[in-house]
């Protein structure tokens, strides 16, 4: 259970203020159809966080246990200094709209995911934990978690939030999970 809770909360903060979000939004102003866009960012992101965990298990694997440590310490560290820099909000791909809300939103968001923040931190806590299904499943909620309120808010929710003071909170978290896996790569923890 601690690979799925820490996979949540560590996504659903990090995800505040993230581009995803960002698109949430512009596609819930571009459509207007919550629904097909709340489904379409689920299963966009269940296949792409699937498929981070199953790497990360076969980083896991691949590693001796402590360069592993290192890798994921450093991995987490760096993390959290990029939970520091804000996402600027894109466009929806141009003709992906012909698609509608769902088909759109699951080409979008599994676009937007790759090599985004919280796709590095599914691998980061895969690898960590060994638990494909744990952590693909923490990592989604938290995504469905900080997204599903943007899509039914849209503008209001993302000018309500200190997203500073939630990108600082992520960071930290991802700072803390980088320090522990540091010290118990050194022997210290």
């Amino acid at each position: 259970m601690e690979a799925f809770f820490l996979s949540l909360s560590a996504v659903a903060i990090a995800e505040v203020g993230d581009k995803t979000q960002l698109l949430s939004m512009v596609l819930a102003t571009r459509f207007k159809r919550p629904l097909p866009i709340i489904a379409g960012i689920f299963v966009a992101t269940i296949f792409n966080h699937a498929l981070a965990a199953e790497v990360g298990i076969l980083v896991a694997n691949w590693l001796t246990p402590q360069v592993l440590q290192w890798v994921l310490g450093v991995s987490f560290v760096a993390g959290g200094v990029w939970m520091l820099v804000p996402d600027e909000a894109g466009e929806v791909p141009g003709g992906a709209s012909r698609f509608g809300p769902f088909v759109t939103t699951v080409i979008a968001f599994f676009l937007a995911e790759m090599g985004d923040k919280t796709q590095l931190a599914t691998i980061g806590l895969a690898a960590r934990f060994h638990d494909l299904i744990s952590v693909a499943a923490g990592t989604t909620i938290g995504m469905m978690l900080a997204n599903v309120p943007v899509v039914f808010l849209g503008n209001a929710a993302a000018k309500a939030l200190p997203l500073a003071l939630v990108r600082g909170i992520a960071a930290a978290i991802f700072f803390a999970l980088g320090l522990v896996t540091i010290l118990e790569a050194m022997g210290i923890v």
